[in-house]
């Protein structure tokens, strides 16, 4: 394994690793690197936790020299707030030791301090998606010197519905710069856009994407419905095992629910976070879980993606996600940094296809455990769980209703005719092949 000095990065940069005790590089770290620094597009595929962000921030910060030009030179797009408030903070500690000017930029936030934070002048910009061409379109983020553009998650940002805006980004771009990519998937789309942006791009594969981290200990749970999963809550979230844990559910309606039907048990320990909550109120959330002050948080995939929380020990899927490649992200929360973690899976009957959906995408079977016996299984089933069929078939309007009555006439064959726009307009078309333009009025 090399070292970072082998990597020839420069003082600043090994200073600030120093600072934060970090001595040897990942292996996504160790390849992409060199790889950034020679100026070709990067594609990195790596599993979440392996160190992507710090592969593509010390060689972007060992390629920055010092200007006082007033228009950003590095753009790094990410899906959510939270991951730019992370990418800034990183990005800060490890340009402690140069003159680097750093701002993150998102929505429900106010744009016109974003505006006169971008007008004193930039280097690197971090970015979500909407926010970014807000600012481009609004003439006050000019994007022309930009050198290289970073697509952090960039899966998650066309799954969340940024897609307009990240290839109108793209489009304005200069035509001249290094593309750079990380992820841990590659689904069909993200491969599109590589083959329409990038220009014989690397591509630095450390696992084949899908692949799970071996650190964790994944299991799957049957469990019949809604209550019967919070009796299981109820009951291992009092191990003290579970130091640390993140349940991850489908719905901000759910997550609600969940923490109320929650939070009396377990009071001052639990919290949770979703896109309805205030920015401010997220910030917090994430910031007393990753300090300790609390040891549950209830999420939407909100926090799935790219977040660092350091000492995760449990992922709890209280919901199975809505796609396969979301799995390997919320499960990439624990077990980072080289740590052992554990994720278990909760399922019901519907959710068995996507289970089968993900043990494909891994190419691995997750053990599956009974639900112990002390739990209830509960016979009360949610609005959503209960079958609307009969329902259905009740409210169904009758064919018979459709029925002409007794009043009804057929229309004559004249009132038969499909409007065509007038036998004028038809006759010109077929004689001249287009319509004819009336000469200008004589003035």
């Amino acid at each position: 394994m090399k070292s970072f000095e082998q990597l020839k990065l420069n003082k600043p940069q090994l200073k600030a690793l120093d600072d934060l005790q970090i001595s040897n590089p990942t292996p996504i770290q160790e390849r992409a690197i060199p790889g950034v620094l020679s100026g070709q597009d990067i594609v990195g595929l790596a599993q979440t936790g392996t160190g992507k962000t710090l592969a593509y921030l010390l060689p972007i910060l060992k390629s920055l020299p010092f200007s006082d030009q007033k228009h950003p030179r590095i753009l790094i797009v990410v899906p959510t707030r939270e991951l730019v408030e992370q990418v800034v903070g990183v990005a800060e500690t490890l340009a402690k030791y140069q003159n680097v000017r750093i701002a993150g930029v998102y929505g429900d936030s106010n744009i016109n301090r974003q505006k006169e934070r971008i007008h004193e002048g930039l280097d690197i910009v971090i970015a979500t998606p909407g926010r970014l061409f807000d600012l481009a379109a609004s003439g006050v983020l000019r994007l022309s010197s930009i050198q290289k553009v970073v697509l952090d998650e960039v899966d998650e940002m066309l799954l969340i519905g940024f897609r307009p805006q990240l290839m109108n980004i793209l489009d304005i771009l200069p035509a001249r710069r290094q593309n750079i990519m990380f992820s841990a998937t590659l689904p069909e789309e993200v491969e599109e856009l590589i083959n329409t942006y990038f220009l014989r791009p690397r591509k630095i594969e450390i696992v084949p994407a899908g692949t799970p981290l071996e650190k964790i200990d994944q299991s799957a749970i049957p469990v019949p419905n809604y209550r019967t999963k919070v009796n299981y809550l109820l009951h291992a979230l009092d191990d003290s095992q579970m130091e640390k844990v993140l349940v991850f559910v489908k719905n901000k309606r759910i997550a609600d629910r969940l923490f109320e039907d929650l939070g009396n048990s377990f009071e001052g320990e639990i919290d949770v976070i979703h896109s309805n909550k205030t920015q401010n109120y997220r910030f917090q959330s994430v910031r007393k879980f990753a300090d300790g002050s609390i040891r549950i948080l209830i999420a939407t995939d909100v926090v799935s993606r790219g977040m660092d929380i350091p000492g995760v020990s449990h992922v709890i899927n209280f919901d199975l996600p809505k796609n396969a490649e979301q799995y390997i992200h919320r499960i990439g929360r624990t077990g980072r940094a080289r740590q052992h973690g554990k994720a278990i899976s909760l399922f019901t009957e519907a959710e068995e296809e996507m289970l089968l959906e993900i043990e494909i995408l891994m190419l691995k079977e997750i053990p599956q455990k009974e639900l112990p016996g002390n739990i209830e299984i509960s016979q009360v089933l949610m609005p959503e769980e209960k079958d609307r069929s009969i329902d259905k078939e009740i409210i169904q309007p009758s064919k018979d209703l459709h029925k002409p009555g007794p009043a009804f006439h057929e229309k004559k064959d004249k009132n038969k005719k499909v409007n065509l726009g007038g036998s004028y307009k038809r006759e010109i078309k077929k004689k001249y092949k287009k319509p004819k333009k009336r000469p200008p009025k004589k003035r």
